[in-house]
């Protein structure tokens, strides 16, 4: 038994790292996928997580040959786990605005794998070269983070998936057609092309609380064209890659840009064309009070050149 004095020494306080690494497994639920997701060997992860639960003095999680899962103290302490992680995110990242002050460096958020897409990488090259020296840094976000880092100020200007929270100005890019990402196991699987009125009882993987409304609606079309509401599988993920965790399992399904069938092939899932969803629309964002920043001017110059071509 732990003893009280020792609990609270801030000798064996947890580390930011130990707790993000918790909450990874919290998502994943799994130690040999969260310790790929962090990329790190599974006997490691899985000491960082007992040495955690050490310094706290409780059993966060349940471990057996077949499942893992939270301990009752466990589920308590992962919102605190959550904002300690967030709070350290926030302090590195405003050390290095303080760093870079005085550079001419530009901090570009990018939504998921979006500056794989063509348009992003041709604004971004482009940009290189119109800009004296460019220190250009590219910061990727999942589905909670992309809007959030640029309404905090943590980056300039952001591609972002639309739609986009109030505040935020864009100037749209390129647009293109979703599909339905389920397991491969799916019935419905190799069924394509569908309607929605055919997925109407499958699930959609629920969204991280800290996932905007108006994002998640769009992309779960919720409601339905006829008013139903979509029902949602109890995971909140917050990005992709565990969003495909969940679907591979056969745990709910999304609606995706069909360019995630190149940017994300798994095995397990499948993507299967669905004919009555409307498109999705890339953008680039940026606040309105930085709007004339002589790289964000720059930026949505370019931008505006090569969506102005396609």
């Amino acid at each position: 038994m732990i003893g009280r004095d020792q609990r609270h020494s801030g000798q064996n306080a947890p580390t930011a790292y130990q707790l993000h690494l918790f909450v990874t497994l919290a998502e994943e639920l799994h130690f040999h996928r969260s310790a790929q997701r962090v990329f790190m060997s599974q006997g490691a992860f899985s000491q960082q997580i007992s040495a955690l639960e050490r310094r706290l003095g409780l059993r966060l999680v349940e471990r057996t040959t077949r499942r893992v899962s939270l301990t009752a103290a466990g589920a308590a302490l992962l919102p605190y786990a959550r904002d300690v992680v967030a709070a350290s995110d926030h302090l590195l990242r405003a050390a290095r605005r303080q760093q870079d002050a005085a550079s001419q460096r530009i901090v570009i958020g990018a939504f998921e794998a979006i500056t794989a897409v063509p348009p992003i990488s041709d604004v971004i090259n482009e940009l290189r070269d119109r800009l004296d020296d460019p220190d250009i840094q590219i910061v990727r976000s999942g589905f909670a983070g992309a809007g959030q880092a640029l309404l905090n100020g943590e980056v300039d200007a952001a591609f972002l998936a639309l739609p986009v929270p109030d505040g935020i100005q864009t100037l749209p890019l390129a647009s293109g057609p979703r599909c339905a990402v389920m397991a491969s196991t799916d019935p419905l699987a190799d069924k394509g092309p569908l309607t929605l009125a055919d997925l109407a009882d499958r699930p959609v993987v629920g969204f991280s609380p800290q996932v905007p409304k108006v994002f998640r609606d769009f992309w779960a079309i919720d409601p339905r064209p006829d008013g139903t509401p979509v029902q949602y599988t109890s995971h909140g993920v917050g990005d992709y890659e565990s969003a495909l965790s969940v679907i591979a399992l056969g745990d709910g399904i999304e609606f995706v840009p069909t360019i995630a069938r190149d940017l994300y092939p798994r095995p397990q899932v499948a993507y299967v064309e669905v004919s009555d969803l409307e498109p999705w629309t890339i953008a680039l964002a940026w606040l309105p009070k930085n709007r004339d920043d002589e790289n964000v001017a720059a930026l949505r110059a370019v931008a505006r050149a090569v969506a102005a071509r396609r």
